[in-house]
């Protein structure tokens, strides 16, 4: 293997939007219901081409920085693929990059037929499925294109996978976006009965212009609130899964480091390449304004270098932008820990990123509990 590049950033994840359309209508949806439109312009798939390109690049990118990254399959829905392209795509990915980069899919888990298992445990394809709890709060939220439930699907997905020996361990865990109208007990409980090994939460989309919803204001703690009763559930658990955002926040308090990004104050480096091909930012801050994910250089996985991306000015000012610029962030004694949050949640129209994470009372309140839940389990011990 070639020396690692000197110059540069490095890459640590990369999302292959495999497919721009999805099978599922989330009303929460960032892509899709946050304004911006541009996955209207996108091919439905993406091309055996831009397939080769990524590969071929990742390769390249592999070689130069002698550290390996994450590929996650990402959509839209990843395995609106189908079989064959899905076979396809993986082995490419694999004869390029063989074990030494992990490949994973985030999906909704509908369409997890075990042809779909066949390829993913083939080629060794870490799943994470996102469902949000129990039915009545699963399916709020989460309907098909017909307006139909789809909790009961979901759970067949994810119960097929867990039937079979051999596609187990390939089960990562699952992913919830939160109602803080919903009880944290019941849906703690009815994630923990997945088997999964893992759980994770993200709050619901929002900024300063544009509230997260069941925020009744800035300054309100909704949140907050639902996730110290979720951390409360876990701890009193005697056999808990792990809990991504709650695992990361106490081992910050507790002096280790984090591993999820807009927790703590590591950064990530983070691309996405589209189903055209296009290199983009986080399309998550698309949660901010249209188009807010687009680098000012149209680059594309066909004709551009990822190292050339990672060593521009353009990715450097991204790379920087994970961490707060406000100056009542700079100054809580809190920032170490919350990282100030995703970027795209601090966005207003009048000062653009300049602001904390409209989630900062929330934040404060959740950390406090944590360290009271510490002293509380220091006092224990002793």
């Amino acid at each position: 293997m070639n020396q690692p590049a000197t110059t540069g950033r490095r890459l640590d994840t990369i999302l292959l939007k495999v497919a721009s359309r999805c099978n599922m209508d989330c009303s929460y949806c960032y892509v899709y219901h946050m304004g911006d439109e541009g996955w209207r312009e996108q091919p439905k798939l993406m091309s055996p081409a831009v397939v080769e390109s990524v590969a071929a690049s990742l390769r390249t990118q592999l070689e130069r920085q002698g550290d390996p990254f994450n590929i996650v399959l990402h959509g839209g829905e990843p395995l609106m693929l189908g079989v064959e392209r899905l076979s396809d795509l993986c082995r490419t990915l694999r004869n390029a990059l063989s074990a030494s980069c992990g490949i994973h899919v985030q999906t909704n888990g509908i369409l997890l037929s075990d042809p779909i298992i066949d390829v993913l445990v083939e080629f060794g394809v870490g799943v994470s499925v996102s469902i949000d709890g129990p039915a009545a709060v699963h399916d709020r939220f989460r309907k098909d294109h017909r307006q139909q439930a789809t909790h009961a699907r979901v759970v067949a997905g994810i119960e097929r996978l867990q039937r079979r020996d051999d596609a187990r361990p390939l089960f990562a865990g699952v992913l919830a976006v939160v109602d803080p109208a919903s009880k944290p007990s019941e849906v703690y409980s009815c994630l923990k009965e997945t088997g999964a090994p893992g759980l994770d939460f993200l709050v619901r989309d929002g900024n300063w212009d544009s509230l997260p919803f069941g925020k009744a204001s800035a300054d309100s703690t909704e949140y907050g609130e639902w996730l110290s009763g979720l951390m409360a559930e876990y701890l009193a658990d005697p056999a808990p899964p792990r809990v991504r955002i709650l695992d990361d926040m106490l081992r910050l308090l507790l002096g280790g480091k984090s591993y999820k990004e807009g927790v703590g104050e590591t950064d990530y480096g983070i691309l996405v390449v589209e189903p055209d091909g296009r290199i983009s930012k986080n399309d998550t801050l698309k949660v901010a304004h249209a188009s807010a994910d687009r680098f000012e250089r149209p680059w594309s996985i066909l004709r551009d270098e990822l190292s050339g991306v990672l060593a521009s000015a353009s990715f450097e000012d991204y790379w920087r932008q994970q961490r707060p610029t406000s100056s009542l962030c700079k100054m809580c004694p809190d920032l170490a820990i919350c990282g100030g949050g995703m970027v795209a949640h601090r966005w207003s129209a009048k000062r653009g990123f300049d602001n904390p994470t409209v989630f900062c009372a929330d934040q404060r309140l959740l950390i406090a509990n944590m360290r009271n839940a510490i002293r509380l389990a220091d006092g224990d011990a002793a």
